[in-house]
C-alpha cells in the first residue's frame, strides 16, 4: 500500500512495484496527488480516495487489503504554508500520520516506509554533510511537525511492536513535480528556464542543499521494504553532495542550453523557517540499505528537463 501514492515521489514508488508485478493499493485524496501519475505502469494500481484525518475510512480499507507493506507519503509540504498555519500542518501531518500507524498495526503490515525531511529537521547547527545522530533542531512548523511523526513512529515501534523505518529525504527532484508548487526548486527554476525567464531565489544563492533524484528515493523506498532483519530507526537519503542554489541555477541553464544571462537569478528577501545549509551523511543508508552511488545532478536535470519538454 503506498499512502500518497499518486504524489509526485509516491507514484514513482507505485511504478517500481507495479512493474515488478506486485499487488498495490493507492491511498490518496488527491488534493496534491494527481491522476495522470498513475499512467503507465501504475495504471494496474487499486485507487482509494481516501484523506488519512479520515481515521475511520482509513482503518477499513486497509484492514480489507491487509498489506504488506505500508509506504507513507502522504503529507503537507510547504514549508511557508506550516509556518502561517501550524495547526493545520500538524493536524494533517501528525495526526494523519498517526491514522496510518494504527492502521497499519491493526492491518498486521510486516513493516511501515515512513517519510520525513532531511532539510528541515536538523537545524542550523547541525554538522555538514549530517550524520542521523544530529540533532533535530528544526526552524518551520513543517519540520517541527516530522520530528513530532517520527516520534510517534518510535512510540508505535516500542508499544505495538510496529516495525517502522522512517527515511529522511534531501531535496528531491525529477519528473512529475509539479513546476508550479512551492517545495520543488529544481522544477521551479527549470520551469523558468525553459520559459526563457530569470529563476527567483529567495536569499542571495549561497545556500546549499542536498539534491537527490526521485528514482534514488524510490529506488531508497523499496530498499527499505524488502531488506530482512532489524533496520535502524531512521535512515538520510541524498547524494552527499552539498550545492548551492546559485550553483544549481547555472547548472540547470547549462543543461538546458540556454542563455547564460539566466542563470543570473532575480533576488528577493530570504524566507522564515529556511536553513543556509543542508547537505546528508548517507552512510548508514548506502551500507545498510546496498543502494548504488546516486544519480548525478547533471543526469537528473537532464530527465527532468526531458520530461517537462514532452508535457
Amino acid at each position: 500500500m503506498v499512502v500518497g501514492g499518486a504524489g509526485f515521489i509516491g507514484s514513482s514508488i507505485v511504478e517500481r512495484l507495479a512493474s515488478g508485478g506486485a499487488e498495490v493499493l493507492v491511498v490518496d485524496d488527491l488534493s496534491r496527488g494527481r491522476l495522470e501519475n498513475l499512467k503507465g505502469p501504475g495504471a494496474s494500481a487499486e485507487l482509494a480516495e481516501i484523506d488519512i484525518r479520515d481515521a475511520d475510512a482509513l482503518h477499513r480499507r486497509m484492514v480489507a487489503f491487509g498489506p504488506e507493506v505500508v509506504f507513507h507519503l502522504a503529507a503537507q509540504i510547504d514549508v511557508r504554508a506550516s509556518m502561517a498555519d501550524p495547526a493545520e500542518d500538524a493536524w494533517r501531518n501528525v495526526v494523519g500520520s498517526v491514522n496510518v500507524f494504527s492502521a497499519a498495526h491493526a492491518a498486521g503490515a510486516r513493516r511501515v516506509v515512513n517519510t520525513s525531511t532531511g532539510g528541515a529537521i536538523y537545524g542550523p547547527d547541525a554538522p555538514v554533510p549530517t550524520p542521523e545522530t544530529a540533532p533535530t533542531e528544526p526552524l518551520s512548523a513543517y519540520g517541527l511537525s516530522k520530528r513530532t511523526v517520527e516520534t510517534y513512529a518510535d512510540w508505535f515501534r516500542r508499544a505495538k511492536g510496529l516495525d517502522v523505518v522512517t527515511l529522511r529525504y534531501g531535496n528531491v527532484y525529477g519528473e512529475r513535480q509539479d513546476p508550479k508548487g512551492d517545495a520543488g526548486v529544481i522544477a521551479i527554476f527549470c520551469d523558468a528556464v525553459l520559459a526563457g525567464t530569470r529563476p527567483t531565489v529567495f536569499g542571495d544563492g549561497s545556500q546549499t542543499r542536498d539534491f537527490v533524484y526521485v528514482g534514488d528515493v524510490a529506488r531508497a523506498n523499496l530498499a527499505a521494504a524488502e531488506a530482512e532483519g532489524p533496520l535502524r530507526p531512521v535512515y538520510n537519503v541524498g547524494t552527499g553532495r552539498e550545492v548551492s542554489i546559485r550553483e544549481l541555477i547555472a547548472t540547470v541553464a547549462r543543461a538546458a542550453g540556454a542563455d547564460p544571462a539566466l542563470a543570473e537569478p532575480v533576488l528577493a528577501p530570504t524566507r522564515a523557517g529556511e536553513v543556509q545549509r543542508s547537505c546528508l551523511d548517507v552512510r548508514e543508508a548506502r551500507r545498510d540499505l546496498g543502494l548504488p552511488e546516486p544519480t548525478a545532478l547533471e543526469e537528473g536535470l537532464r530527465r527532468t528537463l526531458d520530461w517537462m519538454r514532452s508535457l
